[in-house]
């Protein structure tokens, strides 16, 4: 098998393609097929859950990445032994399914539309999220640290245990514990209500300014390095993202944030107005 193309960052959920192989996946099929719009779950940052959708009619119960070596062992999901993109390997989407379909049949591959599009306002709120919080927190930095795209000290990216996608919001956890402390960030006294309210007024302001939301496509394999751009009033935001996203800002509706806060973990509650 070579390694699919993929159309979902050009926003497609139809196609029309051969299924090129078949592994197991547990006890379920996996269906690779040349070109696919299914966006699958990263299996090394597993933030953006995978598409929903059909396979020659059949319900695709989950969307993974595979990976086939060569000598053409085919791993899937957590399984995968090697870095995302390493060379020498061919990465694939993989498709599973209750019941099997034959190798070399051309089937029709539809995502669900409706489904995709709150994953992908869940995704540009998550960036312009942590874009906000980056502001709101920059003075509480007693050292110089890392810039995220607009210029301001990159918490988001300096504690940021784990972040998964939602319909129309995420979930972003941060670790407040020691090693964020020599890095320079002092949380002691943070009132993360007033955080919450200065991100929002950010965040009201960037959906307001209807800013463009763009992917940068670099090519069609799965693996390929794609960034997510917005040209926000304060200047152009880019992060390297393999997820999906709206077209502006606009489209949110409004984009809202709120903390809880355990012991030394930080928890960051995003949701966009796309939900009502």
């Amino acid at each position: 098998m070579r390694s699919s193309v993929v159309t979902f960052p050009d926003g497609r959920t139809a196609g029309r393609s051969e299924i090129v192989g078949a592994v197991p996946v547990g006890d379920r099929h996996g269906l690779v097929v040349a070109e696919t719009p299914f966006h699958p779950l990263d299996h090394t940052w597993p933030d953006q859950p995978a598409d929903r959708g059909t396979i020659g009619g059949l319900p695709v119960v989950d969307c993974v990445t595979g990976a086939q070596s060569s000598t053409g062992e085919v791993f899937v999901g957590d399984a995968i032994p090697v870095r995302r993109g390493t060379e020498g390997w061919e990465w694939l989407v993989v498709h599973v399914t209750e019941t099997p379909l034959p190798v070399g049949a051309e089937v029709e591959l539809e995502v669900d539309a409706g489904f995709r599009a709150a994953l992908s306002a869940g995704h540009t709120a998550c960036h312009l999220a942590a874009l906000a919080v980056n502001a709101a927190l920059a003075g509480h930095w007693r050292k110089e640290a890392a810039s995220d795209p607009l210029g301001h000290p990159d918490f988001d990216q300096a504690a940021i245990v784990s972040s998964r996608i939602e319909p129309y919001g995420s979930v972003d956890v941060y670790r407040l514990g020691k090693s964020l402390r020599k890095k320079g960030f002092s949380a002691e006294g943070l009132d993360f209500r007033k955080v919450a309210r200065q991100a929002n007024e950010q965040l009201a302001g960037w959906v307001a300014a209807d800013a463009p939301v763009r992917l940068d496509v670099p090519g069609p394999g799965l693996t390929a390095r794609r960034t997510w751009h917005c040209s926000l009033p304060e200047g152009e935001a880019s992060i390297p993202c393999g997820g999906t996203h709206v077209g502006s800002t606009a489209e949110l509706g409004r984009v809202e944030v709120a903390f809880s806060l355990e012991e030394a973990a930080l928890t960051m509650r995003t949701t966009c107005g796309a939900a009502s």
